[in-house]
């Protein structure tokens, strides 16, 4: 199998945003509807009290084609959270899922900390208008930190299969300083929880499901999976734990993996394989990938160099 790259297909920057958002569409999420793809991402403000970065939740329809856009979110889908809350300086990313009338979304929720950047939590957050707003069940998460998952739990990816929500989240290992003169930087690992009703969850505590490629320095990003033929494929992105965002040869890329059981999984990053040109709007990282079939194809969804900042594209799967 290969992907079939079709360009990026949206630019932030050549629309108005809702909530003061300008540039930044990270973590594209589809919704399928029978005549247009809506596609949720996460886009960012400006904190008028100390400059630093919110991020807000704003959707793109596009045709079938995923060619084209038909309109672009003039409102808040989500507002960010309440004082001193998980969500109170962040969403990003958010996943989607319908659930009879409703649809249900995961959300990862942002908070400022001390003595290093951030912490984060998964809510759930559910619409009753086709996905044009959203209200939370409560102001608490419904996957956080634990004992043995201890910070930056969130990025979760949830589907039924059998009859039990399945989530495939990231966990992390912790914080650390590879430079005096730097900041702390985080590494998280991809992980796996299960539920009846798609609140109340159970962790596979602590067990890190895919193996690393670059050795125990290497995070693991945006799990997403989709199964193909009878067999359950996982993507999501990967890097180095530090010196990350400048140097593109220790930035994001695309990984894979296969399971057969949603237990054991076989990671095979060059199978199906993810072509990199040079000078091109993905050239230095290709990041965040999200998996979704329409019209019996499967599609990826993705963001390229600096996180997104000018949008995402789309590649097909070719068998």
């Amino acid at each position: 199998m290969r992907w079939k790259k079709l360009g990026k297909i949206f630019d932030p920057t050549q629309y108005e945003l809702p909530n003061d958002c300008e540039q930044f569409a990270q973590s594209p999420q589809a919704l399928v509807f029978d005549d247009f793809v809506r596609i949720y991402f996460s886009t960012r403000s400006i904190d008028k009290k100390n400059g630093k970065y919110l991020s807000h939740i704003a959707f793109v329809d596009m045709d079938k084609n995923l060619s084209g856009v038909v309109r672009v979110s003039d409102h808040a889908v989500i507002p960010l959270g309440n004082l001193g809350c998980f969500d109170e300086h962040g969403i990003f990313p958010i996943n989607v899922m319908r659930r009879g009338d409703a649809v249900f979304a995961y959300t990862c929720g942002w908070n400022r900390r001390v003595s290093v950047s951030v912490d984060t939590a998964i809510g759930l957050a559910i619409s009753h208008d086709n996905g044009e707003t959203f209200e939370r069940i409560g102001d608490g998460p419904v996957l956080a930190a634990s004992p043995f998952e201890p910070c930056l739990v969130g990025d979760g990816f949830v589907k039924v299969i059998g009859g039990f929500f399945h989530m495939w989240y990231i966990f992390g290992t912790g914080w650390k300083k590879y430079d005096e003169n730097s900041s702390p930087d985080r590494t998280y690992k991809i992980g796996h929880a299960t539920s009846v009703d798609g609140i109340e969850w159970t962790k596979e505590e602590g067990r890190q499901i895919i193996p690393d490629r670059l050795g125990v320095d290497e995070s693991q990003a945006l799990p997403t999976v989709i199964e193909i033929d009878g067999r359950y494929h996982m993507f999501f992105c990967y890097r180095q734990s530090f010196d990350f965002r400048k140097n593109a040869g220790r930035g994001y890329r695309i990984g894979h993996a296969y399971s057969d059981d949603l237990t054991n999984w076989v990671r095979d990053d060059e199978n199906p394989s993810f072509d990199i040109a040079q000078g091109e709007w993905d050239s230095d990282m290709q990041c965040y990938p999200h998996v979704f079939e329409l019209d019996g194809k499967v599609y990826l969804l993705y963001n390229g160099n600096e996180f997104g900042r000018y949008g995402f594209g789309v590649a097909v799967l070719e068998r």
